[in-house]
């Protein structure tokens, strides 16, 4: 691998350990590199950040981690752009929730289930937003954390309990199982 391709591997890396960063040590191991090595890539990799012209983010570190953080001089149009993505959650994320509160509590992988699709990133932006909490381990093999809703979700939703959540209908399949193959599909 030749110099800016490594740099570009850096930068990525980075981006991808989001809020955590990395370690000198984690960057060498991964790279293959020595110590050294990996620290006069990162020097230089913060130069060639500091020299640009046009950015919104700069490479820190913070007692030996390495990290991206946004520019401190754009703060306050970060901060109204967190704050008026603040009050909205996608279609995703209220289905997860609503989920989460008729099932509570609920492990990740049942509410997989019953969405159909993965929730991690949903359910770490509803924990993040203190929408839903976790509130204890299943006692089965891998002891599975187990979710429920937060007093801050009962708050959003003007509900003094759960009770107060809308019935769910029920749903009904439009055909009998032991039809299907005998009227459903046969040749004509």
């Amino acid at each position: 691998m030749d110099k800016n391709e490594i740099l570009s591997v850096i930068e990525g890396m980075l981006f991808l350990s989001g809020d955590e960063g990395l370690t000198v040590k984690q960057i060498s191991s991964i790279l293959k590199l020595s110590k050294k090595e990996a620290t006069q890539y990162l020097d230089e990799l913060i130069q060639i950040e500091n020299d640009r012209v046009i950015k919104g983010f700069e490479l820190v570190n913070f007692g030996g981690v390495y990290k991206l953080a946004t520019l401190s001089q754009h703060h306050e149009y970060y901060q109204r752009m967190i704050e008026q993505n603040e009050n909205t959650l996608s279609n995703a994320a209220l289905e997860t929730l609503a989920i989460i509160a008729y099932n509570q509590p609920v492990t990740r992988v049942r509410i997989e289930e019953i969405r159909g699709v993965g929730c991690d990133a949903m359910i770490r932006k509803l924990a993040a937003k203190a929408l839903i909490k976790e509130v204890g381990r299943e006692d089965t093999p891998g002891k599975p954390i187990l979710y429920g809703v937060t007093d801050e979700f009962m708050d959003a939703f003007s509900l003094t309990s759960l009770d107060e959540l809308p019935e769910l209908k029920e749903m009904k399949e439009d055909f009998d199982q032991e039809d299907i193959f005998n009227t459903k599909y046969t040749e004509e």
